[in-house]
């Protein structure tokens, strides 16, 4: 969700620039599938700290979630001042500890019935045929149906975030959502993540230079990895009994 907070910037933007990047994206890919694969070892490694100790995976996932938000600043930070060098490792292990806070929620995919390892591969095969159509829709947008889009998924992330926020603070009271409300937020959020993968294609080139592809490529991550997590969670609210 952290990548709603760059929206409205590359809106004003794209608004007075015209492209800047066109090889940006290109320049960013090889960044972007390093990172979710480092995003598949550290759930991996989620998953087997949860198997074999769950108490312990508890105490780490809160250390992994705060550090998690940390590094994401401090890192889109330093790739936005240019420095590569510096931002590249951080990126790096930004991703790994992402994925090590995703394991709970692929280990409860795994364990629900018509959902497990079919539907995680689901998940990412959605993925990549997003990144695929995305990019051609995203490519060939006019300017005024471009920015359109970018404003309408750029409101539907504040509302989204809020929701989800909100079901984050009501689960601490034991107030869960009922399935119904639970497959029509996940449905909101894989149809609001699959319009931020067309606004990327038409946004980046136009607010991020050819030599900025780091944090083109973590804007691009945050949308991949969302659209992930909410094509999962809608699977699993699917099939809950």
């Amino acid at each position: 969700m952290a990548n709603t907070s760059n929206f409205r910037s590359a809106i004003r933007d794209a608004k007075t620039q015209a492209l800047v990047g066109p090889n940006v994206i290109t320049n960013a890919l090889p960044f972007l599938g390093g990172g979710l694969v480092l995003t598949a070892v550290g759930t991996f490694g989620g998953l087997n700290v949860l198997a074999s100790n769950p108490p312990l995976f508890m105490t780490t996932f809160w250390v992994a979630l705060i550090l998690n938000l940390v590094l994401f600043f401090v890192a889109s930070g330093v790739a936005h001042k240019g420095n590569n060098s510096t931002a590249l490792p951080l990126l790096a292990t930004y991703s790994l500890l992402t994925g090590y806070t995703l394991s709970g929620l692929v280990y409860v995919a795994l364990g629900t019935s018509g959902v497990g390892i079919a539907g995680i591969g689901f998940a990412a095969l959605g993925c990549g045929v997003t990144f695929a159509i995305a990019r051609q829709i995203g490519s060939n947008l006019g300017e005024q149906d471009g920015l359109a889009l970018t404003q309408t998924v750029s409101l539907g992330m504040i509302a989204l975030f809020v929701v989800i926020l909100l079901q984050f603070v009501l689960s601490f009271f034991g107030i869960f959502t009922p399935t119904a409300l639970e497959i029509g937020i996940s449905a909101l959020g894989v149809f609001l993540f699959a319009g931020a993968a067309v606004v990327d294609f038409f946004i980046l080139p136009r607010t991020y230079t050819d030599k900025q592809y780091l944090p083109a490529a973590l804007s691009m991550y945050l949308t991949y990895v969302n659209l992930f997590v909410f094509i999962l969670r809608l699977l699993i609210a699917l099939n809950r009994d």
